[in-house]
């Protein structure tokens, strides 16, 4: 029983730096942007900013601001709107 947690509780570690479905099977791009660390990926006009590094207790606020200048470095595009948590957040992009 407790092998089976024990592999239950990697799995689901081993998932947190995983895509959502919209960007699954799209290559990241890993950029790191003030200590924190992401796996962006973009398609069209979305971005997605996986922070795959650990730090203690990061607000969002902080962390909003990182995952969108990791979104803008790798699109190559402005940032209008970033929405999500600390671990994973999604942004609007505006590429003319």
């Amino acid at each position: 029983m407790r092998l089976l947690i024990i592999i239950a509780v990697l799995f689901s570690l081993a998932a947190c730096t995983a895509p959502s479905r919209e960007f699954r099977g799209l290559p990241a791009q890993r950029i790191s942007v003030e200590g924190s660390v992401f796996d962006v990926r973009v398609r069209g006009e979305r971005a997605e900013a996986v922070r795959v590094n650990t730090q203690y207790a990061p607000r969002f606020g902080p962390i909003r601001a990182r995952a969108g200048r990791a979104m803008a470095l790798v699109s190559g595009c402005e940032v209008k709107e970033v929405l999500g948590d600390q671990a994973l957040a999604l942004g609007v992009l505006d590429c003319d």
